[in-house]
């Protein structure tokens, strides 16, 4: 956490946003073939040293990919001690060959999709996230084609925030075909955390939002980038619950509830009741909601009703959650018609400074409310304070706030909710 408060007290630009018809299909299942890192990396493409003025890109996208980003050391982590330890746990032979390991620290795409220069070490390198280049390269080399023209061709809209929230969350959430379950994460793998602009700005940016950039692609603020990524999470929350995954066997997908009810010493009474849980008392575990809470923070000030309807089925999927099956396929169906209208409501929506302060207020009022008692949903808060004082402009005004905050949920196995909730007065 230590990390994710350094790096994020440098955010950078919101990224941009462009309106497509459907979701396009994921790299790793986009049917074309994979060139590879290399074919990216010649000085007169994407390798050179400095950034250059010669065309409407960098050119020096190849050295920050692979001396600053961590996607690039994605497939060195399956060759770590830890890794080797997980791998045995799980009854594998090695993470660096496993496909439950490759399909998120690797483009592991199929063998027939692999071109001469690709190489599955190479980690999540260019295509993994911009598609197979196999129909497109040619015409990115010469600029012949227009960026729709590539767009068509497989390269993959990484500009749209909902499609971006696709294929992040494919990996730091999961799919029907991959998913960090408990079993992966009782063998020793890391929790996985995620909000899709602060996650995105973590990153250093190999390309600048400039007025050329403007005039290709439309460009869209922190907040319209942190509302599509919580409806897209929500979605996929939502659609894993419903589906087989949830209750497999004895036991439901203890994934997909919240770590740290049950994770914590026996001799820590932590326990009270939460609002949004709906009456779920004392020794249930409950779902991870922190979702659906930092979308009703969002939704508030734009749609009360909204809000109100968010908090109300969130409820009942709670409740279902203790029951049955179909209960729970129920609840999660309503959520799914507010979700869709959500989605709808704020697509291409501006939000105005009042909008986004009273984000702020709602967000600090869960707090006090008790809602952030979980440690996820208190990480997703402290993110999203942050990203709306910087889209408000008041980040260094409130900097020594943001430290505090920052500072309460750094150890998610000593956090307490008293210390944010101290810290969160300040706001």
């Amino acid at each position: 956490m230590k990390t994710l408060r350094s790096l994020a007290l440098g955010l950078i630009a919101a990224l941009p946003m462009l309106a497509t018809a459907q979701q396009a299909p994921l790299p790793q299942d986009d049917n074309y073939k994979h060139q590879g890192v290399a074919s990216c990396a010649s000085s007169f493409c994407h390798g050179a040293l400095n950034e250059k003025s010669t065309y409407t890109v960098l050119q020096n996208e190849y050295i920050t990919w692979t001396r600053h980003d961590r996607h690039a050391k994605a497939y060195n982590t399956l060759l770590t001690d830890e890794s080797k330890r997980i791998a045995a746990n799980l009854g594998l032979k090695n993470a660096h060959t496993a496909d439950m390991c490759l399909d998120c620290h690797a483009d592991n795409v199929q063998d027939s999709q692999r071109g001469v220069l690709f190489d599955i070490s190479d980690g999540v390198g260019c295509e993994a996230c911009h598609g197979g280049a196999e129909k497109w390269i040619g015409t990115h080399i010469t600029g012949s084609a227009s960026h729709s023209d590539n767009i068509a061709a497989g390269l993959y809209p990484t500009e749209v925030p909902e499609q971006r929230a696709e294929l992040c969350l494919s990996c730091h959430y999961g799919t029907k075909d991959k998913f960090a379950t408990h079993k992966i994460m009782g063998a020793g793998h890391p929790r996985i955390g995620f909000e899709l602009d602060t996650f995105g700005a973590l990153q250093p940016a190999h390309y600048k939002v400039d007025d050329d950039y403007g005039q290709r692609k439309a460009v869209n603020s922190h907040v319209q980038t942190w509302g599509a990524g919580l409806v897209v999470a929500a979605e996929k929350t939502l659609s894993t619950i419903a589906s087989p995954r949830f209750k497999g066997g004895l036991f439901p997908e203890l994934s997909l509830f919240d770590c740290h009810s049950c994770h914590h010493p026996m001799d820590d009474k932590r326990y009270a009741p939460r609002p949004q849980t709906g009456g779920i008392g004392p020794g249930q575990v409950r779902l991870n909601d922190s979702t659906f809470m930092m979308l009703r923070a969002f939704i508030e000030p734009v749609s009360p009703s909204d809000a109100k309807a968010l908090l109300n089925q969130t409820q009942k999927l709670h409740q279902a959650s203790t029951r049955s099956m179909s209960a729970v396929i129920s609840a999660s169906s309503q959520l799914q018609g507010t979700l869709k209208r959500i989605a709808d409501r704020i697509k291409d929506k501006p939000f105005s400074n009042s909008e986004k302060q009273a984000m702020l207020r709602q967000l600090v009022k869960l707090g006090q409310q008790g809602e952030y008692r979980d440690y996820v949903a208190a990480e997703q808060a402290v993110m999203a304070i942050d990203l709306l004082l910087l889209d408000l402009g008041q980040r260094s005004a409130n900097k020594a706030k943001l430290d505090k905050l920052y500072a309460a949920v750094e150890n998610e196995n000593r956090f307490r909710h008293s210390t944010l909730r101290q810290a969160l007065r300040a706001f």
